[in-house]
């Protein structure tokens, strides 16, 4: 009889949603666990350095009452890696509360394990000053005062701290930041799968049912791994895999579709075959894993100040016919009304960033019909300063110089920029930045990671 294992990827990422008929119709006693990732770094570092949910609760908690309901049903294994969002400390306590919420007011009883993903500074420093971290590309310049000041710095778990909780008799598991895949890999690899099976399945598995043919809303998927191969089947009856959306997934997310690190090792897809096992299903074969010193990655957020934000659209054909010129002499127009406004006092005191949308505001440079008339220009500018106070002012400043800035061919005032939003400037939250992209080589897989145990 061939040796198998089988388990369930709701969705995506925790809190978007998913079908709870299809979820429910794909549990079954086989399944070996059910396990979701709900983090990324796709907004930014403020998630991490101002302890915000990527999710709403309300959003969180639909999603999870399903799934811990269900992973009960069946008595198998949950497991959840970066909760809140970015797995710091706040963003994991947020979540076990409302798993305590969902307890309650389902009367269940499990065995939870908290596993934290913020180390203790004096042992990042320890590790700093012992040679063991090494940049990524980019990296910021850091010393040892970046290990102190930033605000929140978590350490991206691998598979060792689920393998070591399940060992432990958890139930649930709620992880801080974790690897997206090692949430998956961790029992395949525990029960002598192969690795590199189990790592290139976890590292589809992650995104729930995105590897489909037609992704029309957030779903789930279902994988089982062999000692030969692993298969995905979608939970949504009406969706499918097909060779070419499996194997396109290597795209997503990744520097090189061949090589993917993970804390331990490498993943190496360079003799990865895909091929239909049926109309709905893809096999995959020939997936390898080379191991290597063991590292994680530390994310850091520090806050940077406070913004403030105006946005509004040019149309005047006029002015879009000589758009850099007039853009140019904008940005100098603003910076002379707040010197002649503020003085002295406020220069170096603030900044002001600009995206032109329609002209080069998500290429840039690199904008292939730049030089070219366009047909409306959306101008967005973000200040940002020490205080509140100040970004507001100058958001204000700038806002009424972009209202009136002209061009030679008009005469008298005009008023050149279509506000969508009243009021026309306002207040942004705190400003935050990523200071570190930086692994860590770690003497043991847990040494940054403690695991705390509740019984509900």
């Amino acid at each position: 009889m061939t040796k198998k294992i089988k388990y369930l990827s709701p969705t995506g990422v925790l809190g978007v949603g998913f079908s709870e008929d299809h979820f429910m119709a794909a549990l079954s006693p086989d399944l070996a666990f059910i396990g979701c990732d709900a983090g990324s770094t796709d907004g930014g570092p403020a998630n991490l350095g101002g302890n915000k949910p990527f999710f709403s609760h309300g959003a969180v908690k639909r999603d999870l009452r399903i799934l811990i309901k269900g992973a009960r049903q069946v008595d198998i294994p949950l497991m959840i890696g970066s909760c809140g969002g970015s797995g710091g400390d706040w963003n994991l306590n947020w979540v076990w509360e409302i798993v305590q919420e969902i307890a309650r007011e389902e009367n269940l009883n499990f065995k939870t394990a908290i596993i934290e993903s913020e180390p203790d500074r004096e042992l990042l420093l320890q590790k700093y000053r012992e040679g063991k971290f090494r940049a990524l590309d980019p990296a910021p310049e850091i010393d040892e005062d970046t290990l102190r000041d930033t605000d929140h710095i978590v350490a991206m778990m691998g598979a060792e701290a689920y393998q070591e909780a399940l060992a432990n008799g958890a139930q649930v598991i709620l992880a801080g930041r974790s690897t997206d895949a090692a949430i998956f890999a961790a029992i395949p690899v525990a029960q002598g799968f192969p690795p590199g099976l189990c790592w290139h399945a976890a590292k589809i598995m992650e995104c729930g049912g995105a590897a489909v043919v037609s992704m029309e809303k957030p779903e789930g998927m279902i994988c089982t791994i062999t000692d030969d191969y692993f298969e995905l089947e979608p939970v949504s009856p009406t969706q499918s895999c097909s060779p070419l959306s499996v194997a396109a997934h290597t795209l997503y997310e990744t520097g090189d579709p061949y090589m993917m690190r993970e804390p331990g090792g490498v993943m190496d897809l360079t003799h990865a075959r895909y091929e239909s096992s049926s109309e709905r299903t893809v096999r995959v074969s020939g997936s390898a894993f080379h191991p290597e010193p063991y590292t994680v990655k530390l994310e850091g957020a520090k806050k940077t100040g406070y913004r403030a934000m105006v946005l509004g659209g040019v149309r005047d054909p006029m002015i879009l016919g000589q758009f850099d010129s007039w853009f140019g002499g904008l940005q100098d127009s603003i910076r002379n009304n707040i010197d002649a406004v503020y003085g002295e006092s406020m220069a170096g005191k603030y900044r002001i960033d600009f995206k032109l949308y329609g002209h080069s505001g998500v290429l840039a440079s690199r904008e292939p019909t730049l030089g070219q008339t366009p047909t409306e220009v959306g101008v967005l500018m973000v200040s940002q300063a020490e205080t509140q106070e100040v970004a507001y002012a100058i958001a204000g400043q700038a806002a009424h110089m972009v209202l009136h800035h002209t061009v030679p061919e008009w005469q008298g005032l005009v008023s050149n920029l279509a506000f969508p939003i009243a009021p026309h400037f306002w207040n942004l939250d705190p400003a935050y930045q990523f200071v570190l992209n930086h692994v860590v080589e770690l003497d043991h897989p847990l040494e940054l990671h403690r695991i705390r145990y509740e019984e509900i």
